[in-house]
């Protein structure tokens, strides 16, 4: 359990237990939110609550919280409870406790910063990226997959059954552009007349899947309609796609294609009940979902005239898939161009009898590309966009996946490319991967002294009294609440928040808290290997957490 739940449980127990003792009035146990104060010297955690009960109690707080303190029965992790006006609970950990930490981690292993949340069992689906089967991965889709890995790999640390899912937009009008498109510059390529309309893409990534498609088929293919063109430049897109994606990291347990809803007939079935339940009408030989009755502005089309389904039929019937298959919990990722038509979706959930209160949606912003103090393109080769591989070739994928996470998704990300290659303290990604190193160095030194690998493995951890190792232990405790806080409020950016934080505490202790220096008593070299061997693995888990690597050497 998490420790300020348990306190908080603690706390409960305690004011019913004062109760009974006539030392409180009756009143409703109200619920109790214990947290980690802002000033370190007010304690490791804290209440208010004595502060909430004075209306009900009709007591002044500082009387309520001695006689909740009076009643409490700490856990054994708690070293001291104080009481300070006008009516906080304070409590410090143990100092024992707190010392004998690193032991604690390095028995969880791998395992350590997962919790129980009560997630177990219960099955979530996360949707990022999702971009069409007609291009490169783009900088502002590569911004919601590192957000959506993140969430996926911090899900699944709370318990969940995690599924990373990408829907391909493979069906519609953008594929048969691509296919128009591909077809001209395959006949452009064998010398015959073809233009491309202003709709058409544009990339030169067009004119490589011509010239590629001539190398692996031939010459032969001119007088084949632009359906066969499509279909090979989307395989050859989504594979590539795929391989882009596994260079930062992200790789996906299911691909949704959404022509699949058109071939299982999802599509027009979605609509039948839509129109069965009242929420669909025709007018002008289109079709409309009363959006109306859902607060909206104006009624909004799901089929046109011309027989053609707007993209938010098969959005509803997609949505109406992951009802079905029974995931608690969906979290759509999808850039700030879907601000607007989100909620329709959902209204369509709603409409077809679910509660769209499983769906959360997350809106991310834009990504700058910043050198040198000004905005940049990196690329004009591949037409009016930057490209994930061209981001990868130049800054590498740690830094990618840092500053994709290291703003609030309401926030705006510039992302200094001078800044994500330097290797200083200046770049928290080097700063927080090179807390591993130098731990991973203490290791590698020691055993180039011939020293026993296990030397630490019975060290005296009461030894451990250094303000700045309790300090770095202090905030290695808070990983699980970190968890905690991104599972339940779907902000990623509060792991990359806390791996600086822990960073900059560990550079501290690491400055002052040496362990291989000759003037180190042997008793006490012991205790800080130890308590290096559990940085270093605090340091794994944060990483792996945000999908980057941990590197021994820089």
């Amino acid at each position: 359990m998490l420790h300020h739940h348990e306190l908080s449980a603690a706390v409960r127990a305690a004011i019913g237990a004062a109760q009974a003792a006539g030392a409180l009035p009756a009143f409703d146990l109200p619920n109790v939110l214990v947290e980690r104060p802002r000033e370190t010297t007010h304690g490791d955690y804290a209440t208010a609550i004595a502060l909430q009960l004075a209306r009900p109690a009709r007591m002044a707080p500082l009387k309520i919280a001695e006689a909740i303190a009076a009643h409490l029965t700490a856990p054994a992790y708690v070293g001291e409870v104080g009481v300070v006006p006008p009516g906080f609970i304070n409590f410090r950990l143990s100092p024992d406790w707190l010392r004998a930490l690193p032991d604690a981690i390095l028995a969880a292993g791998d395992s350590y910063g997962r919790v129980d949340l009560g997630f177990t069992g219960r099955s979530a689906q996360v949707e990022c990226v999702s971009a069409n089967p007609t291009g490169p991965i783009t900088l502002g889709r590569t911004r919601g997959g590192v957000i959506g890995d993140t969430l996926h790999r911090v899900l699944e640390a709370a318990g969940y059954d995690v599924v990373l899912e990408y829907y391909y937009n493979d069906a519609g009008r953008q594929i048969t552009l691509l296919g128009e498109s591909v077809k001209a510059r395959y006949l452009q390529a064998l010398g015959q007349p073809a233009e491309l309309a202003d709709d058409h893409y544009q990339g030169e990534y067009i004119i490589d899947l011509a010239k590629e498609l001539i190398a692996e088929r031939g010459d032969g293919l001119a007088e084949l309609p632009a359906d066969v063109f499509a279909e090979y430049a989307r395989d050859r897109i989504s594979r590539q796609q795929k391989e882009t994606l596994a260079r930062i990291g992200i790789h996906f347990d299911n691909y949704f294609r959404e022509q699949s809803l058109y071939e299982t007939g999802a599509v027009w079935d979605t609509l039948a009940e839509l129109q069965q339940r009242g929420y669909v009408y025709e007018q002008d030989g289109a079709h409309w979902f009363r959006t109306t009755a859902f607060g909206d502005d104006k009624d909004r089309v799901v089929v046109k005239a011309d027989g053609e389904a707007t993209y938010r039929l098969p959005d509803m019937a997609y949505h109406r898939d992951k009802a079905q298959r029974g995931f608690d919990l969906v979290v759509d990722i999808f850039g700030p161009d879907h601000h607007a038509t989100a909620p329709q979706v959902l209204w369509g959930v709603q409409a077809l009898g679910y509660d769209p209160a499983f769906v959360h949606t997350l809106l991310h912003q834009i990504v700058n590309l910043v050198r040198g103090g000004r905005a940049v393109r990196m690329s004009t080769r591949r037409g009016l966009f930057v490209t994930l591989d061209e981001l990868v070739n130049e800054v590498g994928a740690d830094a990618i996946r840092y500053f994709m996470i290291s703003r609030s998704a309401n926030s705006p990300v510039d992302f200094d490319l001078d800044l994500a290659v330097e290797h200083s303290d200046k770049n928290p990604v080097y700063y927080i991967q090179n807390a591993h190193v130098r731990c991973a160095g203490i290791f590698r030194k020691w055993a180039e002294a011939g020293l026993a690998a296990d030397a630490d493995r019975d060290a005296d951890l009461s030894l451990l009294t250094h303000e700045r190792e309790l300090a770095f232990l202090r905030k290695a405790l808070e990983l699980g609440d970190v968890v905690e806080m991104i599972a339940t409020t779907y902000e990623p950016h509060r792991l990359a928040f806390y791996a600086t934080e822990l960073a900059a505490l560990f550079h501290t202790a690491y400055e002052e808290c040496r362990v291989l220096h000759s003037e180190v008593p042997e008793p006490l070299r012991l205790a800080r290997l130890r308590f290096y061997r559990a940085a270093k693995l605090v340091f794994a888990r944060v990483l792996d957490l945000m999908g980057m690597s941990a590197p021994d050497v820089m």
